[in-house]
């Protein structure tokens, strides 16, 4: 039996096609089906009927997020301006017409389909008279759905999947807080209503999420329910780090007519539209001009996306339908895409207490909770009904759109990212991620694109990455005096409170690791920007830090406070195998500075790295410790069995925990004020070598010099000084200058590092103790790092400045 196509149905049916349909099968009867053709001999061959793809086995690619949801029984009004009815088959449609243009055959043709329609009206008339509805809310299968935006339903497939036994839900790791990913816009919103769905699916994301998500008219195109109505009857949740893999959770209510039943298609095309409301909750939009979204592999740039996500429905008939998808992963290179992973669950009076496995149990405390989903299903969330698995959104500008810097290194027009206070910015969180592991070329302009992909000056990545925006630049690309000290820009890094080293740190505020790292990057940016290297693009060379000084100015608390740096280049010095340029630089918040000091890097080719020599000229100068004669007695602070305990205060963990032990030799060094010594193992896979740098990884100094400033925080806590300090606290000291200088490089395979610190001074004053010291780092055989004048100190709240 075959019928001809008349029209697209859910995007697969082929204009004049032919199809085998079998209706006796689709329309469930009992017995044979009466074939009012079988005398008629068909005009062309039939093709071979198109197989169904059962419940529970992954979505052909065809079933694109966001079709129209094919129905093969539903009897449904045609397109808006007609009185037809259209009966839809398994891949096309018969239109009924003018009965008087046909033929005889296609007579008999329209004559079944008639029947065909009847016997679905009669067996499913309650389905058809919803389905009908829906339809004159612009909802039916192949009408291209425009306003309104928000409909309160779906599009739903009239026959209910046959129960399956549904897969487990993928494993996700649970990203470390240094690893998070880090919003581009904050807003105190954690729950929408319709009203709010309807406003940002007209693409009114700042009137609702705040003024961080404005764009200033570039955000148009950045619409969640795509060419559609929203499919989310509400959102209940928004949690930037819920969901198994703690990278972000959205839960939202469906609803579904009485009777009616969820496909495929339906839950996908759901999902996709709160994975969307979450990329733009994280303001991933705002770092691309008029971007507008896109799924699959044009989001993430990886084939393996391109087949679409992976579904299995175990049956969903109407009722009320609680969404929750979480974030498995979500970057912005090579253009800002998200994956995520979805689960439908019933809502309903004794829905509750069963869990993912549909077995009864708990999760985070709460009767019903989806098993490890931080924030996921509610109390009276019953049974899993279906699951997506890697469903992958992102945003693309249009095409022939530019990104990035133009020749010379700035923008042509703006590209759409301001901060918190309005001001548009030049370069945005987008840039700097090219910058330190994506393409150069698209991060500062088309003069880098032969840096992309090998070993080059970058900035560190994940957590270590330090600057958010270039606000301004001043000076000229290439051109001598700007590199002889005439260039400058305008940058800022956003320290929001649940940033990792707030979490990790011994200090009341940021650490003096990030302190230098968030101004040693901003730096080195303005010489590199202007073409420190262009002169000889094909060389490989690598940047490093080789000292500098910085003064704290005023004591500050920097939780979700915007860090504004003036950077200026202050001179490049050209040398056989290397290029050294000196920089200044100032941190400010709302306008006042608070940290100043001065810097010199160094381009160095691979020979010039694997010939350094260490501070002492390449000669083997021992430990203070190993010099002495006898070798005076130690004493051991145990750093890790505090650190064990879950309650001790004034200690660092996780990604700072960089101490074990320290040795001491009281009254001992060069001053006769005490002496400490450690040693530290150096692991392939610690954490910073991944981030610092690609393809280039090295210890990151300022973690060298973090060491040190723990090693003098546990001796200070250890020693009678801190005795009748009441709830005291560490903080950067104020207005003494610290000098470092590095003469060398800690790389995977080094094995360990190792410290002393000579104490040179306590000072002790009301509700205050501060410590100053000189202090070496070795790597095996050669002493690479020296710290003058390094200081902690430790105060009680509210206690009198110096």
């Amino acid at each position: 039996m075959t019928v001809v196509a008349q029209e697209t149905v859910a995007g697969r049916g082929v204009p004049g096609q032919e199809f085998s349909v079998d209706e006796a099968e689709e329309l469930g009867f009992a017995g044979e089906a009466f074939d009012p053709l079988a005398l008629a001999a068909p005009t062309v061959p039939a093709a071979p009927a198109v197989p169904a793809v059962p419940a529970g086995v992954t979505a052909s690619p065809a079933a694109e997020v966001g079709a129209p949801v094919f129905d093969p029984d539903a009897v449904v009004v045609a397109p808006v301006g007609s009185r037809e009815l259209v009966a839809r088959g398994a891949v096309g449609a018969v239109r009924v017409g003018d009965p008087a243009a046909a033929s005889v055959t296609e007579m008999i043709r329209l004559l079944r389909a008639t029947t065909v329609a009847a016997h679905a009206s009669a067996l499913r008339a309650q389905t058809g008279l919803q389905r009908r509805a829906l339809a004159r809310l612009g909802l039916s299968a192949g009408v291209d759905a425009g306003p309104p935006a928000h409909a309160a339903g779906l599009a739903l497939a009239g026959t209910p999947a046959l129960p399956v036994a549904l897969p487990p839900a993928p494993a996700r790791g649970r990203v470390t807080t240094e690893a998070s990913f880090k919003p581009l816009a904050r807003t105190t919103v954690r729950a929408l209503g319709p009203a709010e769905l309807d406003r940002i699916a007209r693409a009114e994301i700042a009137a609702v999420f705040g003024a961080a998500y404005e764009q200033e008219g570039l955000d148009g195109a950045v619409r969640f329910t795509g060419a559609g109505p929203s499919l989310l009857a509400a959102v209940e949740a928004i949690e930037l780090r819920g969901g198994r893999a703690g990278r972000g959770l959205l839960r939202a209510r469906l609803v579904a007519p009485p009777g009616a039943a969820l496909g495929e298609a339906d839950v996908v095309a759901a999902a996709a539209q709160a994975a969307r409301l979450f990329a733009v909750y994280l303001g991933l939009h705002l770092c691309l001009p008029d971007a507008r979204f896109v799924e699959g592999a044009a989001a993430s740039g990886e084939a393996a996306d391109g087949a679409g996500p992976r579904v299995a429905l175990a049956g969903a008939e109407g009722g009320e339908f609680v969404l929750v998808v979480e974030i498995a992963d979500v970057d912005l290179v090579p253009r800002p895409w998200l994956r995520a992973d979805a689960e439908l669950r019933r809502v309903g009076p004794g829905a509750g207490g069963a869990t993912a496995n549909g077995v009864g149990g708990t999760a985070n405390g709460r009767p019903g909770a989806a098993p490890g989903v931080a924030g996921g299903a509610g109390e009276s969330d019953g049974e899993v009904l279906a699951r997506v698995v890697d469903l992958v959104v992102g945003l693309r500008e249009p095409d022939g759109r530019a990104v990035g810097p133009e020749i010379g290194g700035r923008p042509a027009a703006w590209l759409g990212r301001r901060n918190r206070f309005g001001d548009r910015a030049m370069l945005s969180e987008f840039h700097m991620a090219h910058f330190c592991r994506g393409d150069q070329a698209i991060a500062l302009g088309p003069e880098f694109a032969g840096y992309t992909g090998r070993k080059a000056t970058r900035l560190p990545s994940g957590g270590l990455l330090l600057v958010d925006r270039v606000l301004e630049l001043h000076g000229t690309r290439g051109e001598a005096a700007t590199l002889a000290g005439g260039a400058s820009h305008v940058t800022e890094y956003d320290a929001p409170a649940d940033s990792w080293y707030f979490a990790d740190t011994a200090n009341a505020s940021m650490p003096n690791c990030v302190y230098m790292e968030t101004s040693l990057q901003a730096a080195l940016m303005v010489g590199y920007y202007m073409g420190a290297t262009l002169g000889d693009p094909a060389a490989v060379v690598s940047l490093r830090n080789l000292g500098g000084s910085a003064t704290v100015l005023r004591e500050i608390d920097l939780r979700d406070a915007t860090i504004r740096q003036h950077s200026r280049l202050l001179s490049t010095t050209d040398m056989p195998g290397s290029s050294l340029q000196n920089f200044s630089y100032t941190l400010s918040v709302d306008g006042e500075p608070f940290y100043e000091g001065e810097t010199l890097f160094g381009y160095f080719s691979d020979g010039a790295l694997a010939n350094q020599t260490g501070l002492d000229a390449g000669k083997f100068a021992p430990t203070w410790l190993d010099s002495v004669d006898p070798r005076p007695a130690t004493r051991t602070i145990d750093v890790a069995a505090r650190r064990a305990d879950p309650h001790a205060r004034l200690i660092a963990r996780d990604h700072l925990a960089l101490l074990d032990t320290v040795d001491v030799v009281d009254g001992g060094g060069r001053y006769g004020e005490g002496y400490l010594h450690a040693v530290r193992a150096i692991d392939p896979d610690d954490w910073f070598f991944a981030r610092h740098f690609h393809l280039d990884p090295v210890i990151p100094g300022s973690l060298g010099v973090e060491t040190v400033i723990q090693a003098m925080q546990e001796w200070l806590l250890d020693s009678a000084h801190a005795d009748g300090l009441v709830d005291p606290a560490f903080i950067l000291p104020v207005g003494t200058a610290f000098t470092w200088k590095y003469r060398g490089q800690f790389l995977p395979t080094d094995g360990e590092t190792r410290l002393e610190v000579h104490i040179k001074e306590v000072r002790r004053g009301q509700g205050r103790v501060r410590v100053t010291g000189d202090a070496s780092v070795w790597k095996p055989g050669l002493r690479i790092y020296e710290c003058l004048g390094i200081a902690v100190e430790l105060r009680e709240d509210g206690a009198p400045s110096w």
